[in-house]
């Protein structure tokens, strides 16, 4: 069992946003007689979970869908499905954004090229004149 203290040290975030997962239904820790949130392993494990989603670009909805998924099926076939399912399209968004970024980083050479050059045919003429 952890404490809040624990898991927001361990995890890099907030007590607030514990208590969000919570609300969220991501996150059950167990109260002490005074009130005091413990999280037991399971919850551990999915804020290890909810973290790579994060860091992987997924929603807190889709998270929350393939985390509570082995709930309901504890053999896991679901959720692994589930996690194909999105990986594949984040894959495709990565692919996407990668085309995208080198499209732009061929217009930026291109671009700075003809600066380059324009800049060449300028030095010995008007320093004023811009670009």
């Amino acid at each position: 069992m952890k404490t809040i203290r624990e898991m927001t040290e361990q995890f890099g975030v907030t007590s607030r946003t514990l208590r969000y997962y919570e609300e969220l239904g991501l996150l059950d820790p167990e109260r002490t007689e005074g009130g005091r949130r413990l999280y037991p392993t399971a919850d551990v494990v999915r804020m290890k979970l909810i973290t790579r989603g994060k860091r992987y670009g997924f929603s807190l909805d889709e998270i929350k869908e393939m985390v509570l998924l082995f709930d309901k099926d504890r053999s896991g076939r679901a959720q692994l499905e589930r996690t194909i399912r999105y990986g594949d399209e984040k894959l495709k968004e990565i692919d996407d954004r990668i085309r995208e970024l080198k499209e732009i980083r061929e217009e930026i050479v291109e671009l700075r090229g003809e600066f380059a050059e324009k800049l060449n045919q300028t030095e010995g003429g008007n320093k004023d004149e811009q670009f």
